[in-house]
C-alpha cells in the first residue's frame, strides 16, 4: 500500500472516530436514558465521610470497661425520697401563687419535696445500701431499677455517723452486685462511679483511686474514705464505686465542690467493708453498736504539750486526753485530762481518728486495757467498754 493510500485510510478512521465520540457526548447530555443499558466503567468505591471504608477489628486487650459496667449497672438504682417541705424565709411558708406550690404537692395537702440519690442492691433478699442524707426524714421512698421498673422501698435503718442507710424492696429475681474488698485497692487502680447524677438517668463515669484512708474531712464522724477523680455529681450519692471487674468497693457519698455542686475531680466513697458491717448490724439489730470510753481527744503536738504543760518525751506518739466525761467508762477507770493514750486493746493509736475507730470497733460490755502516759510515768488501766450514745451534732468523743 502506498503512502498516499495509508494517509487516506488514517484520515477516514480519525474522522469517523471524532464523529462517533461527538455523537456519544450529545446523546449522553441530551438523552442519558438511551445509554442505561450500555456498558459503563464502574464508579469508584468511596468511603462515607466520618467512617472508614473498612473499620479495623477490635484489638484483643483494648482498654474498655464495658464488661464491668454490664456486671454492676443492673444493681444500681435511682432513689427518690419524698418529705414534707419546710417553710421558707423563717417559717412564712411557700408563696401561695400556684407556681411554687404545685411542683411540691397539691392544694389541701402538705407540700412535698423530692430528694434524689442512688442506691445499690447488695442482697437477693432485697436489701439496698444508700446514704443516710439521701433518705433522712423521708416519709416515702421510691426506687427505679435500671430497666425502668419502679418500687416502693422500706427504710430498714440508718447510721448517721457513717452516713449510711439500708432499704429493702419486695421483688423476686433482683439483680445483685458482686462485692469486692476495699483493702485490695491501690492508689492508681481504675474505678467506675455509677449513679443517677442530676436525675438524667443511670450514668457511668471512670477514674482512678486518688488516695486511700482519707479522714479528718469533717464529713462524717467515722471517716476512712476512698478518694477518686471519677466524676461524682449531685444524685450520685449512695451509688456504686466499682473496680474494673464490676465489684462493689465503695458507696459514693460526697464531693469537694464550689458553689453549684459540680464535680471538680475530688470525690469520696465509703469503703465496702465498712458498708457491709453497717448493713449487717442494721438488719440484725436495727442499729449499730459501737464501743465508747467517754473522752474528748486532741492531737499530741507541740502546741498542745505547751498548753497542758505536759512532761512527756519529745518522741511520744499518742493521743492527748483533753477531757473526761463524768461517770463514763474512762472516768470510772481513773483516766484524767492530760493523759496520753498510747494503745487501746494493745493496738497503737497516734491520732484522734485512729483512737475513735479503734474504740468503736470494741464490743460494748467487754473489758479492755488502755496503755497511757501520765507525765513520764506509764500507766495501764483496765476498763469496761461502754455503749456509744446516739449521734448528736458535733459529737466526736471516743
Amino acid at each position: 500500500m502506498t503512502v498516499s493510500a495509508l494517509r487516506k485510510t488514517w484520515l477516514i478512521f480519525s474522522q469517523a472516530t471524532t464523529v462517533a465520540l461527538a455523537g456519544y457526548f450529545v446523546v449522553a447530555t441530551l438523552k442519558p436514558q438511551w445509554l442505561q443499558n450500555s456498558p459503563t466503567l464502574p464508579a469508584p468505591s468511596l468511603p462515607v465521610l466520618g467512617a472508614p471504608a473498612n473499620p479495623p477489628a477490635r484489638v484483643a486487650g483494648q482498654a474498655s470497661y464495658a464488661e464491668a459496667a454490664r456486671v454492676a449497672s443492673p444493681a444500681v438504682v435511682a432513689v427518690s425520697a419524698f418529705k414534707v417541705a419546710r417553710p421558707r424565709d423563717g417559717g412564712e411558708g411557700l408563696p401561695d401563687d400556684g407556681w411554687h406550690r404545685f411542683p411540691f404537692g397539691t392544694p389541701g395537702r402538705p407540700p412535698m419535696q423530692r430528694g434524689l440519690g442512688s442506691g445499690v442492691i447488695v442482697s437477693e433478699q432485697g436489701y439496698l445500701l444508700t446514704n443516710n442524707h439521701v433518705v433522712a426524714g423521708a416519709s416515702d421512698i421510691q426506687i427505679q431499677l435500671s430497666d425502668g421498673r419502679e418500687l416502693r422501698a422500706q427504710l430498714v435503718g440508718t447510721d448517721p455517723e457513717t452516713d449510711l442507710a439500708v432499704l429493702r424492696v419486695e421483688l423476686a429475681g433482683l439483680p445483685v452486685i458482686p462485692l469486692g474488698r476495699a483493702e485490695d485497692l491501690r492508689v492508681g487502680d481504675v474505678v467506675l462511679a455509677i449513679g443517677n447524677p442530676f436525675d438524667v438517668g443511670q450514668t457511668v463515669t471512670s477514674g482512678i483511686v486518688s488516695a486511700l484512708g482519707r479522714s479528718s474531712m469533717g464529713i462524717n464522724t467515722f471517716e476512712n474514705f476512698i478518694q477518686t477523680d471519677a466524676a461524682i455529681n449531685p444524685g450520685n450519692s449512695g451509688g456504686a464505686l466499682v473496680d474494673a471487674q464490676g465489684r462493689l468497693v465503695g458507696i459514693n457519698t460526697a464531693i469537694y465542690s464550689r458553689r453549684g455542686g459540680g464535680s471538680l475531680g475530688i470525690g469520696f466513697a465509703i469503703p465496702v467493708d465498712i458498708a457491709r458491717q453497717v448493713l449487717e448490724a442494721l438488719v440484725r439489730d436495727g442499729h449499730v453498736s459501737r464501743g465508747w470510753l467517754g473522752v474528748e481527744t486532741r492531737e499530741l503536738n507541740p502546741e498542745a504539750i505547751a498548753t497542758f504543760r505536759l512532761d512527756v518525751p519529745a518522741d511520744t506518739r499518742g493521743v492527748l486526753v483533753g477531757g473526761v466525761r463524768r461517770d463514763s467508762p474512762a472516768a470510772r477507770a481513773g483516766m484524767k485530762p492530760g493523759d496520753v493514750v498510747l494503745r487501746v486493746a494493745r493496738q497503737a493509736v497516734s491520732t484522734p481518728s485512729q483512737l475513735l475507730n479503734t474504740v468503736a470497733a470494741l464490743r460494748p460490755g467487754a473489758e479492755t486495757t488502755v496503755s497511757l502516759l501520765r507525765g513520764t510515768q506509764p500507766v495501764e488501766l483496765t476498763l469496761k467498754v461502754g455503749q456509744r450514745p446516739p449521734a448528736r451534732p458535733s459529737d466526736s468523743d471516743d
